[in-house]
């Protein structure tokens, strides 16, 4: 298969995967926020591409530069000065500050090297820290690596693809959590 076969066929199950999404939220009443550096809004975008996702889409942060996730998200200087932008300790600030700078249950965020350049042997083309974070104050980050060679637009796809899935995961556990009867 071709990189763009398979690019189109990345983008097509984020089309999907945004449509399920706003399916499990719809049924709970929350509302999503993105905080998006990499992938420049292109969860947001994957989301608000379906029709209806007002309801549960309340706000997309796409902050590229290390200013705007201080400005915007709250991101600690010390820690981009400490582990830099690409880091699981950016994610999590990213995520937690798009919580709280919004009126969404929901979060992720992402930021990564989408290439072709700016990798380094720490930090590779590929690399992708995302956050996740729900109901409960439940936040989490993890470690996503893409293959270096793939193209900047294969690397983003897929982190959106992982982004969707992530928070269908998310508010699927919270669903079951809500529906389960309580231990005698």
């Amino acid at each position: 298969m071709s990189e763009a076969e398979t690019l189109a066929d990345l983008q097509a199950d984020c089309r999907a995967l945004a449509e399920e999404l706003l399916q499990a939220m719809s049924r709970t009443g929350a509302m999503v926020a993105t905080a998006e550096s990499c992938t420049g809004g292109l969860i947001a975008g994957a989301i608000t591409d379906v029709a209806g996702s007002s309801a549960v889409f309340d706000r997309g942060f796409v902050t590229y530069s290390n200013e705007a996730k201080q400005d915007m998200l709250g991101v600690k200087e010390a820690t981009l000065e400490a582990f830099g932008a690409v880091s699981a300790q950016t994610a999590t600030e990213m995520v937690l500050g798009a919580r709280r700078r919004s009126r969404a249950g929901y979060a992720v965020s992402v930021t990564g090297v989408a290439g072709p350049g700016g990798g380094t042997p720490m930090k590779p083309v590929g690399l992708v820290w995302m956050g996740l974070s729900g109901p409960g104050d439940l936040t989490s980050v993890v470690e996503l690596r893409w293959d270096p060679d793939w193209s900047r637009d294969m690397i983003r796809a897929a982190t959106v693809r992982a982004a969707l899935e992530a928070l269908i995961g998310r508010v699927m556990l919270a669903s079951e959590n809500q529906t389960s009867p309580a231990a005698p």
